[in-house]
């Protein structure tokens, strides 16, 4: 059937051709305007936690940094080391205490010079408006002197400077305000007109430090809808795309486009309910869910390659990589034995179990903007139903809402760059620990949160790693997440688009080396 949807998307490109005043006309190359580049992306989206470019709400930095329109002290390289960019050098001369040498050549889009105080000032309002940095960075004071800042933690904070490279760390001029969720950073491009769910417009900033950006305006067009996206890429309503669905690349893998890929430590994976009332509140249900999803066949069919199967919280390869860890395989048979052992038969013969008169269903909750969670969702419910679990999905860009009641969902599944920061660190505080800032499913481990408190304080990287793991172990012995795929990160372009490349971390979308021949 995939060459109908494929035949189905050509053909509606080709009537978007023939009809630009229906689908929107070509705005790539040169026009009065100077160069310009309209770029498609799924993830833009208040859903996706990302309703404006002010990077001290929620995780709205992400669109900041990959747009262009931010940067942060410290960047990552494609093997995730730390590396300088609004920082020059760095020092830890205490176990509290870093001091921070800045560039003296930057300014802001609003025209203040970048210095000491203006930093200061901006991690401060960083901390005072987002939970979830104030918890990572344990700031207790900031003092500033030209062109250093030295920071004082509560505690000693080993992963410091890489939680300063995530994308809440922009840098940007607290004095110039956040009208319209929109602000002024460093970066080569500058917000000119935003709508939350719909458009973000840039323009090139004459002033950056880092050179002469090559084009003149940028706009981001939000595009949920996978079929919508590959329609107006092909269209040419769009000159590039971030997001586009696995199933539509066949129809760009040829001289017209460039896709540039690269692996990163995204991950597809599944949060269970520790809620008393949810069915996943059974240790057996949670570990006949982690052994009854085909994670291989998720990867090689709806995937189509574009990933690879994920054992533990994070990607093979590194030091604390979850090849190290044992996690459940896919075992039908043993689920079947699981469910059974705990009391959970069909007795009245429809395929599903109960238990003390309660039917297995587990409510899954997903969201569509990453375009193969739904087809996650589906291929769960396909499995899990073979070993007598019903799931009954709910696909709803209102997410973020529908999770905060423990009692609309059993699993919420879920897309997230497990270290982001280069650093094990960041995805237990987030997701795992018993203070965790997404941690819905309210799962509390003492022994996770005891290794926890010892990492947060451990500066050798090699007993960092060691860590980790042991973290990594608790959490899936406890069958507390079920980690299913990573994704190799992929961005679509015309061929006559050129730099627009895909980085391990996932930022820096837009540089000022993105170009237009």
């Amino acid at each position: 059937m995939k060459w109908k949807k494929l035949l189905a998307l050509a053909v509606s490109a080709g009537l978007c051709i023939g009809a630009l005043t229906g689908c929107g006309g070509s705005q790539t190359g040169k026009s009065d305007a100077g160069k310009v580049l309209t770029i498609g992306d799924t993830t833009f989206n208040s859903s996706n936690e990302e309703p404006d470019i002010n990077p001290h709400n929620a995780y709205a930095g992400w669109a900041c940094i990959r747009y262009g329109v931010g940067e942060t002290l410290v960047k990552y390289s494609d093997t995730m080391e730390i590396q300088p960019w609004l920082a020059t050098k760095w020092e830890n001369t205490d176990p509290l205490t870093w001091k921070i040498t800045l560039r003296d050549d930057v300014t802001y889009s609003s025209g203040r010079n970048m210095d000491g105080e203006s930093v200061k000032q901006c991690l401060e309002h960083l901390i005072a408006n987002n939970k979830r940095a104030k918890q990572d960075l344990k700031i207790a004071s900031i003092e500033a002197n030209g062109q250093e800042i030295t920071i004082k933690t509560t505690e000693p904070k080993p992963a410091l400077l890489n939680y300063l490279g995530d994308p809440y760390g922009c840098i940007i001029d607290v004095n110039a305000g956040f009208e319209n969720g929109m602000v002024a950073g460093t970066g080569p491009y500058i917000a000119t007109d935003m709508k939350t769910d719909d458009h973000l417009t840039l323009k090139k900033n004459e002033n950056y430090w880092g050179g002469t950006p090559k084009l003149d305006k940028i706009i981001i067009r939000t595009i949920t809808d996978g079929n919508t996206l590959a329609n107006a890429l092909q269209s040419g309503e769009v000159q590039a795309a971030y997001g586009m669905a696995y199933e539509s690349y066949p129809l760009f893998k040829n001289d017209k486009y460039t896709i540039s890929q690269i692996p990163t430590s995204r991950c597809f994976f599944g949060k269970m309910n520790f809620d008393p009332d949810s069915v996943c509140a059974d240790p057996a249900v949670r570990k006949a869910i982690s052994m009854g999803i085909d994670k291989e066949n998720f990867v090689d069919k709806l995937l189509e390659g574009n990933g690879f199967t994920a054992n533990g919280v994070f990607p093979a390869g590194s030091a604390f990589g979850g090849d190290k860890v044992k996690a459940e395989k896919y075992d039908p048979e043993g689920a079947k034995a699981v469910l059974e052992q705990a009391g959970w038969i069909d007795t009245d013969g429809d395929g599903i179990r109960e238990k003390n008169g309660k039917k297995l269903v587990v409510k899954w909750l997903t969201y569509p903007s990453r375009q193969e969670l739904p087809l996650l969702a589906e291929s769960a419910q396909a499995t899990l139903k073979d070993i007598g679990i019903a799931v009954d999905i709910n696909n709803t860009a209102d997410n973020n809402q529908v999770v905060k009641n423990p009692k609309n969902w059993d699993v919420y599944a879920m897309a997230n760059v497990q270290a982001p920061t280069g650093d094990p660190e960041y995805w237990f505080t987030v997701f795992a620990t018993g203070n965790a800032t997404k941690n819905q499913g309210k799962y509390q481990s003492a022994k996770l949160d005891a290794l926890e408190a010892e990492l947060s304080q451990t500066f050798d990287p090699a007993k960092r790693a060691e860590l980790a793991l042991q973290m990594q172990q608790v959490v899936l012995d406890d069958h507390a997440f079920v980690f299913c795929s990573f994704l190799k990160m992929s961005m679509i372009s015309k061929a006559d688009v050129k730099n627009y490349t895909s980085h391990a971390c996932d930022y820096y979308q837009i540089t000022a080396d993105l170009d237009v021949e």
